[in-house]
């Protein structure tokens, strides 16, 4: 069974995070709130926590995670940022985007784009996440809670406690937290592109 957190959304309890960072060290499967709705995290090496997320969710290999980072100088450890990319991610960080980016080495293959080598990245303006990876000093792999035939997101901590306690080993609750995913902006060729827009408005990545 599930442990459940009820997490301060502006002040999150610092034992809490501890406690939080300690079960994601070792191997555990945590659904934890973002600025886009509730989301899986686990740590960025852990094989078996990723299969663990894959399994619940039903996705395939081909299904890539993003890294949530506390800042910009976290995204530059594990991705390549241009000049043009890191001015239009700083002015639109925190928030709900998800930045696909050239992975550098400090990525696991296996959570890169095995063609193009590339790697999703974020800075919620959640302030759980942002002190989970802060505490955790990387980034968190993370994806969308979002389970098989469903329409939508799940909003409610108490209704994702009910689906999946049973799942996963930690459910935070830090209050409602959006119901849209992020909006992607591929950064990997010279101009931007939008994959799909969500919560982060558009209108500052559209060429004119």
């Amino acid at each position: 069974m599930a442990q459940f957190f009820e997490i301060h959304p502006d002040n999150p309890q610092t034992r809490l995070i501890k406690q939080a960072v300690e079960m994601l060290k070792t191997g555990s499967v945590i659904v934890y709130p973002t600025d886009s709705g509730y989301a899986f995290g686990c740590q960025i090496g852990d094989k078996d926590a990723l299969q663990r997320i894959r399994r619940i969710r039903n996705i395939d290999e081909n299904h890539y995670f993003a890294l949530v980072c506390q800042d910009l100088s976290q995204v530059s450890n594990y991705a390549i940022v241009a000049d043009a990319a890191y001015r239009m991610i700083k002015a639109h960080t925190p928030g709900p985007y998800t930045f696909i980016l050239k992975a550098t080495k400090e990525v696991p293959r296996r959570l890169m784009h095995p063609k193009r080598k590339s790697i999703g990245l974020r800075i919620p303006a959640n302030n759980v996440a942002l002190e989970l990876s802060k505490e955790m000093g990387e980034p968190i792999m993370n994806t969308s809670l979002i389970l098989p035939n469903s329409s939508g997101m799940l909003t409610d901590a108490n209704e994702i406690r009910e689906r999946l306690e049973k799942h996963v080993d930690l459910i935070i609750d830090g209050g409602f937290c959006g119901d849209k995913p992020t909006t992607v902006i591929d950064f990997t060729d010279a101009l931007p592109q939008i994959v799909r827009e969500g919560a982060g408005p558009i209108e500052d990545f559209v060429q004119h």
